[in-house]
């Protein structure tokens, strides 16, 4: 099958190369180009998109540094063939945003990650250029209220209260700015239902999931480390459970049969309805 690209959005301000990247980029991630398949040449992208062979040539390059393509000298430019690969969040949520309906379930330690990840999509929704009909979203987090495995004190391992108060303090500011973000684009009219939801259990989460409209999930470990926190004004040396640097392997319903993405993407879900619908409990964010 040829590869036809979506039309470009005249009114996106981004460089012409950053446009044939996110094209690219999106159908590779939707599999409209497959993992192995050969890209249209350079000169079968300039006349696609109607840009000069340059910019052609760093949206490939951008790909490649991405993970998503491969270059074969004297072949040509291929989609990178690897099912459980390091994969970047954003991209993948952007994408999420492009469907009628989203969905998006997570479970982690604090949902900075995933704070940061829907500002650009939700600012696109702000300005009419995505047009999701409903937000549907589900954030399982670690109860503060009890003792943790981790965060600890380094000097003798043991449970401190105030480190319990920041992580607890810190989960409801990001998890809070979601919610209100999201739930604000159903007061302006701009989404139709929006639906957040937030749960809390007695584990300590010692990984990060993501699944994104039941199709694609994002895997990762928290390492604990050695770090500094202050904590009602005093430094303390603890270890850490560190989210910011977890490596996320992506698994696709999408990926093929033999490569067992989509049993990947049931089990993630498996496992997330068992936890949120028996251990869960609900948590109001705005309770003090």
């Amino acid at each position: 099958m040829t590869f036809v690209p979506e039309p470009l959005d005249p009114d996106d301000d981004r460089a012409p190369y950053e446009q044939v990247a996110s094209s690219l980029g999106a159908a590779i991630r939707t599999r409209r180009l497959a993992p192995g398949e050969k890209l249209p040449s350079h000169k079968e992208l300039t006349e696609r998109y109607g840009f000069a062979r340059a910019t052609i040539q760093r949206a490939l390059r951008d790909l490649e540094d991405e993970g998503l393509v491969v270059s074969r000298k004297g072949s040509g430019v291929y989609v990178r063939n690897r099912t459980e690969r390091p994969a970047g969040l954003r991209p993948y949520v952007e994408q999420a945003f492009a469907k009628d309906h989203v969905t998006i379930d997570f479970a982690g330690f604090s949902s900075e990650t995933l704070h940061g990840a829907l500002q650009e999509p939700l600012d696109k929704i702000r300005i009419g250029r995505l047009t999701p009909s409903s937000i549907t979203m589900r954030i399982l987090v670690p109860d503060m209220a009890v003792p943790q495995a981790a965060p600890v004190r380094m000097s003798d391992g043991a449970d401190d209260k105030r480190l319990r108060d920041r992580m607890h303090d810190i989960m409801v500011g990001y998890t809070r700015s979601i919610r209100d973000a999201i739930t604000e684009l159903e007061h302006l009219g701009l989404v139709a239902e929006t639906r957040i939801s937030v749960r809390v259990h007695s584990g300590t989460q010692f990984f990060k999931l993501y699944v994104i409209n039941n199709e694609d999930a994002f895997f990762g470990y928290y390492p604990i480390r050695p770090n500094k926190v202050v904590a009602q004004g005093e430094m303390i040396e603890i270890y850490d459970l560190v989210g910011k640097d977890t490596v996320l392997f992506h698994h696709s319903i999408n990926d093929g049969e033999s490569s067992g993405g989509a049993q990947q993407v049931q089990q993630a879900l498996m496992w997330f309805d068992s936890v949120w619908e028996t251990i869960g409990r609900d948590f109001d964010l705005d309770a003090r």
